[in-house]
């Protein structure tokens, strides 16, 4: 793995000066590119430290947009024009996907993924038994865990540049209520249900109600029920409500609830899942 790694930081060192048509460099970037299909390597990988990034699988990523040449791709009866190739193969991998949902090659799915009508992109990576539900879309680069729930519309950002960037990371046994926004490398941690219409990004606040505290920016701690709230600030012009993720419940680690029990604790917040 380090050879291949080196070979990659050497192309893009020379990206400049690389051809289109260079086969020995496109080899090497689509082995790298093969590696994140088959989930061998991975751009980001979550531990007790924070989220460990590896850079030169971006940079591979990156490459392979720049050394790609657009082209006609056909899923009959669907057309389409891009530089990079559908994902296939998903019966052999224990992967369900419905028509209309949409996966490109680099991205992996764990086996037990379901895919409604949704898109996964290049470098995404989604873990065992998770549903991505429709017209949910996890972006580039962005590492979803194992057992989640991507409800309806959710939308996960993606990350290429700068490399060293951090992707949204959510975390084992969430659940992500419709049309959530998490974005700009924000971190939900396990067993999270965050409420319908959230946004998380890097700067809003996540507050503690029992507290009033902000216990940080851009991440949820695991194991909470958090939902989209907002908080008075002082302007100039006025006072106007700023917006910020309220976590109303915490859970016991490995805790969860039944649907009932999980719609009286977002009910009791007017929040819908």
């Amino acid at each position: 793995m380090s050879d291949i790694q080196n070979q990659i930081e050497e192309l893009w060192d020379q990206r400049e000066t690389l051809n289109p048509e260079d086969a020995d460099a496109n080899a090497v970037i689509n082995e790298a590119i093969e590696l994140l299909d088959q989930g061998k390597v991975r751009v980001a990988e979550p531990s007790s430290d924070g989220v460990i990034v590896n850079e030169w699988l971006k940079l591979a990523i990156l490459l392979l947009f720049k050394q790609s040449q657009m082209s006609t791709i056909e899923a009959k009866p669907f057309e389409f024009a891009d530089k990079i190739p559908l994902k296939k193969n998903y019966q052999n991998s224990g992967v369900r996907v419905v028509p209309g949902a949409l996966a490109r090659w680099g991205s992996y799915l764990a086996p037990g993924v379901i895919m409604m009508p949704s898109f996964v992109n290049i470098g995404a990576w989604v873990g065992e038994n998770t549903m991505v539900d429709t017209w949910a879309t996890v972006g580039s680069c962005a590492q979803i865990g194992r057992n989640v729930h991507l409800s309806g519309g959710v939308g996960i950002g993606g990350v290429l540049e700068p490399p060293n960037a951090t992707p949204v990371v959510v975390g084992d046994e969430c659940l992500i209520g419709s049309r959530c926004i998490v974005a700009e490398g924000a971190r939900v941690g396990d067993g999270v249900v965050l409420g319908a219409g959230a946004v998380l990004t890097a700067s809003i606040p996540v507050i503690d109600a029992e507290t009033g505290e902000e216990v940080s920016r851009g991440e949820i701690p695991s194991w909470c029920v958090a939902v989209q709230a907002s908080r008075p600030r002082e302007f100039p012009g006025g006072e106007f409500g700023l917006p910020c993720v309220l976590i109303v419940k915490h859970l016991s680690e490995g805790e969860r609830h039944d649907k009932s029990a999980l719609n009286e604790v977002l009910r009791t917040h007017g929040v819908t899942t």
